[in-house]
């Protein structure tokens, strides 16, 4: 599979593309660095990852559409370019950052969980369909962000 930069195509389909985007998966990663430090991190409790399963169902439905809105940002290139979109997807990307220093700081209350920890990445997931005008990916992220809040909160309040 050829690794496709920003306004290269492979199998067009109108304004679709199929490949691997190498921005996507750099953009992925960015939103896990959080998760890649935690272990070098000592928190006396750690909630977010110590959550009582409160659905299966959301469970496997969150599961399913946070892969879904990954695989559509490797997978599904477009030509788009809307700055607004880009400039909301660094302050969604900021704000879950902000999140995870005051929850790493200790401060992990349920509201700063659900505000930057849960909703910041589909609504960064979304920001990154608007800035390449995915709509695919802009459905998903937001039908991603219901269930995803929905399951957390449902979750936190199992505690």
């Amino acid at each position: 599979m050829k690794i496709l930069n920003d306004g290269e195509n492979m199998l067009d389909f109108n304004n679709y593309h199929l490949g691997f985007y190498l921005i996507g998966l750099l953009l992925f990663l960015l939103q896990e660095v959080p998760y890649m430090i935690m272990p070098f991190i000592k928190l006396k409790t750690n909630p977010i990852m110590e959550m009582k399963e409160s659905s299966k169902i959301l469970n496997t439905l969150e599961k399913i559409l946070g892969s879904l809105s990954m695989m559509i940002m490797f997978f599904i290139i477009t030509k788009g370019n809307n700055d607004i979109g880009f400039i909301l997807m660094i302050v969604f990307l900021l704000l879950n950052y902000i999140g995870w220093f005051i929850y790493f700081k200790g401060y992990q209350k349920n509201w700063v969980m659900l505000l930057f920890l849960v909703m910041m990445p589909p609504l960064y997931y979304m920001s990154i369909g608007i800035w390449k005008e995915n709509i695919i990916l802009i459905i998903i992220s937001i039908i991603f962000l219901f269930v995803h809040f929905t399951h957390v909160y449902k979750n936190l309040k199992e505690k």
